[in-house]
């Protein structure tokens, strides 16, 4: 069994810790979204997870990922720094009725209810915080470079211009 599948209810009953740095490259669904699609100069993601129960004894994971990914500026389609920081907590059920009941109970937007697993891989949740911590739409502040843009802004001639030549005076 890899160090990355757990027991996900035992982790949480026994509150679990494991942390660790992962590259952007081994996390290719990640990776896909970087400006350098290998992930390579986009660095490596720090992690940590920790188990544990709710107020109301359910079992929960803690995920917090953090790093610097490379991303295209969806303005100047250039290259872009963006730092990911992102924590969320997992409630897990045992199977879909119970994750239903249980998001039902605590009645919390900011707490998500998943089907736990006792052969869950670890990799797959903090890859999916990593990509929930992406901005839909990247942009610079400001643009370093617009070359691009200024391209796309050329003066076009309005074809109702014509038209204004054959208006009587």
């Amino acid at each position: 069994m890899s160090a990355f599948v757990i027991d996900a209810f035992e982790f949480c009953r026994n509150s679990g810790h494991r942390e660790g740095v992962t590259p952007v490259a081994e996390m290719t669904r990640l990776a896909a979204e970087c400006a350098d699609k290998s992930g390579g100069a986009s660095g490596e993601i720090r992690w940590s997870i920790d188990g544990g129960l709710t107020r109301q004894g359910y079992p929960s994971m803690t995920l917090a990922v953090t790093g610097p990914v490379k991303l295209v500026c969806q303005r100047c389609l250039t290259p872009m720094d963006y730092q990911i920081d992102s924590s969320t907590m997992l409630v897990l059920g045992k199977d879909d009725e119970d994750a239903d009941a249980i998001e039902e109970i605590l009645d919390d937007e900011s707490i998500d209810v998943i089907v736990g697993s006792r052969e869950c891989d670890i990799r797959q949740l903090l890859e999916d915080e990593a990509l929930l911590a992406l901005p839909q739409a990247p942009k610079h502040e400001v643009c370093p470079d617009t070359k691009l843009l200024d391209g796309l802004k050329t003066e076009k001639v309005s074809p109702f211009a014509a038209l204004k030549n054959l208006k009587p005076e």
